[in-house]
C-alpha cells in the first residue's frame, strides 16, 4: 500500500514537470516567449497607428447647378441637289463648252445638239397631220349625208390622232436638242465638248445647288429618342463657320452594321459659303439637367473600374460614382453627387474609402507636390507641416 502511494506521487510529479518544463521550455523560455509576443503586438500597433493618420488632400466645394446638355454628332455637308444632266436624244454637240465653277440659272442652255434630219421629219409630220385633218372632215360630212359607213369615219379619226401624236413626238425630240439647267446652281464639271456625240443617258454636265445644305450624321440607338424633327441644332464646320439649322430627317431604320440612325440638319446657304462634303459637328441641345462642374483631375476609378470622384465626408474619404453629362475645355459636367459636395481634386488616388483625410482649399502647385511627396514617403515632415497648417487655419 505504501509502495503504491509512492509510485502515484512520482507519476504526478513527472507529469507536472513535463507540462511546465518540458513542453513550455522552462521559466526562461516562457519569459522569452512573452517578450516576443509583446514585441509582435507593439509592431502590429505601430502600422495601425500610422495607417490611421489623416492624409492631407486638396478639396473643392461644389454646388449643383442647372446645365443644358449637348448631344454632339459628327457628319459632313451635302448639297441640296447634285444632278448629272444627261442627254435624252442622240446628236452631236455644236455649242462651246461651259467650264466648271460657272454659275448657271434655271433654263440656261448647257449643251446644244445638231438637229440633223429633224427639220425634214418635222415638215413631214406637219404635212401628214394636215392630210389627216382633211380626210377626217370629209368622212364626217359623208357620214352625216349617209354616203359613208361609221367605220370609215372612225378610221379617219384614228389616222388624224396618229398624225398628231407623230408631230408631237418630233417636236419633243427637237426640243431635246437643247439641254438646259434644271435649277440655279454651279457647274461641277465642264459641259460636253464641242463635236462630242451624245446619246440618250450620256452626261452633258454636273450641276450642284448650294442654296441649302444638308448636314448628315448618325446618332446612337441609346440617344435617338432624345432628338425630334424640327428641333434646332447648331452646326460647326471644320473651317470655323457656324450656322443654325433644324433637324429635317431622322431615320426610322438603323444601319445594319453600326446600329446607328441617320439624321439630317438643313442649313440656309444663300451665299454659297458652305461647300459640299465638309466635315461638321451638329450640337443638339437636350433638356436641362442638374450637375456639378469639376476639373478633369477630380475623376478617378474605384477597384471595380467605375468612374467617379472621392468626397471628403466629415473628414473621411468616400467614393461616389458619377455620370458624365458633357465635357468642356477646362472640365466636365457630371451628375450623381449630392446638392453640395466636397470633392477631392488632389490626393484622391492615394486614399481609399474610410481613410481619414485633412482637406484644404486648392493651391495647385504647392498642394500637388506635398501630397505626392507624402504618398511616396520621402518627406513625411512636409505632409505633417501641411496638416498642421490646415488645422491652424
Amino acid at each position: 500500500m505504501r509502495v503504491t502511494s509512492i509510485v502515484m506521487v512520482l507519476l504526478i510529479a513527472g507529469g507536472l514537470y513535463y507540462w511546465f518544463v518540458g513542453r513550455h521550455g522552462g521559466p526562461e523560455q516562457m519569459a522569452a516567449a512573452e517578450a516576443a509576443a509583446g514585441t509582435a503586438v507593439s509592431e502590429e500597433k505601430a502600422p495601425a497607428a500610422e495607417e490611421a493618420a489623416p492624409v492631407p488632400v486638396v478639396v473643392i466645394e461644389s454646388t449643383a447647378r442647372e446645365t443644358s446638355a449637348l448631344l454632339v454628332l459628327r457628319g459632313r455637308t451635302l448639297a441640296k441637289r447634285n444632278v448629272q444632266v444627261a442627254a435624252e436624244t442622240t446628236g452631236q454637240v455644236i455649242s462651246e463648252p461651259l467650264r466648271r465653277g460657272a454659275k448657271v440659272a434655271k433654263g440656261d442652255v448647257l449643251c446644244r445638239l445638231a438637229p440633223g434630219a429633224r427639220a425634214a421629219e418635222l415638215a413631214e409630220a406637219e404635212a401628214s397631220l394636215a392630210e389627216a385633218k382633211v380626210e377626217a372632215a370629209a368622212a364626217d360630212r359623208l357620214k352625216r349625208k349617209g354616203f359613208a359607213a361609221e367605220t370609215t369615219r372612225m378610221t379617219r379619226q384614228a389616222q388624224l390622232q396618229t398624225a398628231e401624236a407623230r408631230l408631237n413626238r418630233v417636236k419633243l425630240d427637237v426640243d431635246r436638242l437643247e439641254i438646259r439647267a434644271p435649277f440655279d446652281g454651279f457647274l461641277e464639271s465642264d459641259t460636253a465638248e464641242f463635236g462630242a456625240l451624245l446619246s440618250p443617258g450620256a452626261i452633258c454636265a454636273n450641276v450642284i445647288d448650294l442654296s441649302q445644305v444638308k448636314v448628315t450624321g448618325f446618332v446612337a440607338e441609346q440617344e435617338v429618342d432624345l432628338i425630334k424633327l424640327g428641333q434646332k441644332a447648331n452646326v460647326r464646320l471644320i473651317n470655323g463657320i457656324e450656322a443654325v439649322g433644324e433637324i429635317s430627317f431622322l431615320s426610322r431604320m438603323a444601319d445594319a452594321q453600326t446600329r446607328t440612325f441617320a439624321v439630317e440638319v438643313t442649313l440656309p446657304n444663300a451665299e454659297g459659303a458652305i461647300r459640299d462634303g465638309m466635315t461638321a459637328e451638329m450640337l443638339v441641345d437636350l433638356p436641362g439637367e442638374t450637375g456639378h462642374f469639376l476639373p478633369q483631375a477630380a475623376l478617378t476609378l474605384n477597384d471595380d473600374g467605375r468612374l467617379g470622384v472621392r468626397l471628403d465626408v466629415d473628414g473621411v474619404a468616400k467614393f461616389a460614382a458619377v455620370t458624365l453629362l458633357r465635357d468642356e475645355a477646362d472640365g466636365f459636367w457630371v451628375s450623381g453627387l449630392p446638392e453640395t459636395a466636397k470633392v477631392i481634386v488632389i490626393g484622391q488616388e492615394f486614399v481609399k474609402d474610410g481613410r481619414r483625410v485633412i482637406g484644404s482649399p486648392p493651391n495647385w502647385a504647392e498642394q500637388a507636390k506635398t501630397v505626392e511627396t507624402e504618398a511616396s514617403g520621402e518627406a513625411p515632415s512636409a505632409a505633417a507641416e501641411t496638416a498642421e497648417k490646415v488645422e491652424t487655419e
